[in-house]
C-alpha cells in the first residue's frame, strides 16, 4: 500500500472493526493532544491519528483507501464512477472536539463514566460587572491580535462526582461572556485576554499576583454559546485545584444582519409600489465590498423570503462550507393615497 499506512497509525489492523478504529483513535487522540503532551513530534502524531481516523472511519474514504491507498483519496473513482478526491482539512482538534464533544483533553480528569466529560459548576467566586470581572484574580481586560493557540470546548455537560476528604475539591469555573461580532465568525480572530491570577511563592504557602495572556481563538462559523476553557487558570489556594477560565461565545448586534445559526438574515425595505410591480434588489455580503443582484419580478408579501446560497457564515464542522444568506422584506405603504390613485387601483388591482 503505497502513501500513509493510516492502520499502522492507529495501532490496529486492516480487520479492525468501526468500534476497534474509535476506541484506538479515542486512546492516542487523548495521549497525544498537545495542550497535554508537550513532548516534541506530539502535535504532529496528533494531527497523523487525526486524519487516520477522519479516513478510516467514513466506509467510503476507507473502501477507497484500501483498494487504491493515499494515491486513490487524493484521485481516484468512485463507486458511481465519478472522480474522487479526499484531502484531509488540516484541522485535528476539530475532529478532537466532534469526537469527545469538547475539545478539552483535561475534561476526564475528573473521572466521569464517559471517555470525557466537561463540568459545569455552579460558581460563588466568579463575578462580573458592567461587563468587566471583579474579585480575586479576576481582573480581566482585552484586545486583538492575530498570534497565539487557543484552547476551546463545546457546549458544557452538567454532572455529578464525589471527593474523599482528603481530595482537593476544585474551584469554580470563572465564566465571562466573549462578544463576536459577525465578522469574528467569518474570518476567525484571535482575542488576547490579560489575567491577573494568583500564583503561590516558592515557600508553597504565600502568594502573589501574577499577569498572563491567554490567546482566546475564535474559529469560523462558532456558534452562540461555544465556550473556551483555559484550565486551571485561576487563583492558587491551599489544598485546592485553580479555576478553569471560561469564555462563553456571544453574538454581538450587527448593523445589517441577524443571525440564525450558520444563516443571516437581511431585511431589504421596498416600496408597495416595487412590491407589486417588480424590482431588482442589491443585498449587501459579509464581504464589505460586494452586493448581490437580486431580481424579484413576482408580487412580494410581507412574508416573502428569499434565500442566496452559500453567502451565510462557515458550518462550525465543516468551515469551507458556508450557509445562506435569507432575504426578508419591509413593505412601505404609502401615508396618503389621491382620489384618483383609488380610482387606478380600483380599476386595476383584483
Amino acid at each position: 500500500m503505497m502513501g500513509k499506512d493510516y492502520y499502522k497509525v492507529l495501532g490496529i489492523t486492516q480487520s479492525a472493526s468501526d468500534d476497534d478504529i474509535k476506541k484506538a483513535y479515542r486512546k492516542l487522540a487523548l495521549k497525544y493532544h498537545p495542550d497535554k503532551n508537550k513532548s516534541p513530534g506530539a502535535e504532529e502524531k496528533f494531527k497523523e491519528v487525526a486524519e487516520a481516523y477522519e479516513v478510516l472511519s467514513d466506509p467510503e474514504k476507507r473502501k477507497m483507501y484500501n483498494l487504491h491507498g493515499e494515491q486513490g483519496l487524493n484521485g481516484g473513482m468512485s463507486n458511481d464512477g465519478d472522480s474522487y478526491h479526499y484531502t484531509f482539512h488540516g484541522d485535528p482538534r476539530a475532529t478532537f472536539e466532534q469526537f469527545f464533544g469538547t475539545s478539552n483533553p483535561f475534561a476526564n480528569f475528573f473521572g466521569g463514566q464517559n471517555d470525557v466529560e466537561d463540568m459545569m459548576f455552579e460558581t460563588s467566586n466568579s463575578f462580573q460587572h458592567d461587563g468587566m470581572p471583579f474579585g480575586p484574580g479576576s481582573f480581566f481586560q482585552s484586545n486583538f491580535s492575530q498570534r497565539g493557540p487557543p484552547r476551546t470546548q463545546g457546549d458544557n455537560v452538567s454532572c455529578q462526582f464525589s471527593h474523599s476528604s482528603n481530595q482537593p475539591r476544585q474551584d469554580p469555573a470563572i465564566q465571562f461572556d466573549l462578544k463576536c461580532t459577525l465578522d469574528d465568525i467569518y474570518k476567525g480572530n484571535t482575542r488576547k485576554m490579560k489575567i491577573t491570577r494568583k500564583r503561590f511563592n516558592r515557600d508553597g504557602h504565600s502568594t502573589r499576583n501574577e499577569d498572563k495572556i491567554l490567546h482566546v481563538e475564535i474559529k469560523k462559523g462558532w456558534k452562540e454559546g461555544t465556550k473556551i476553557t483555559f484550565p486551571r487558570e485561576g487563583d492558587e489556594k491551599p489544598n485546592t485545584i485553580p479555576a478553569d477560565i471560561v469564555f462563553t461565545v456571544k453574538d454581538a448586534q450587527h448593523e445589517k444582519f441577524k443571525r440564525d445559526g450558520s444563516n443571516i438574515i437581511y431585511t431589504h425595505t421596498v416600496t408597495l409600489n416595487q412590491a407589486l410591480t417588480g424590482f431588482t434588489a442589491m443585498i449587501p455580503t459579509l464581504d464589505a465590498d460586494r452586493n448581490i443582484p437580486l431580481p424579484c419580478t413576482d408580487v412580494v408579501k410581507p412574508d416573502t423570503q428569499k434565500r442566496i446560497r452559500g453567502e451565510g457564515l462557515p458550518l462550525p464542522k465543516q468551515p469551507h462550507r458556508r450557509g445562506d444568506l435569507l432575504v426578508n422584506f419591509n413593505i412601505v405603504f404609502p401615508a396618503y393615497l389621491s382620489r384618483q390613485s383609488k380610482a387606478v387601483l380600483r380599476d386595476t388591482l383584483p
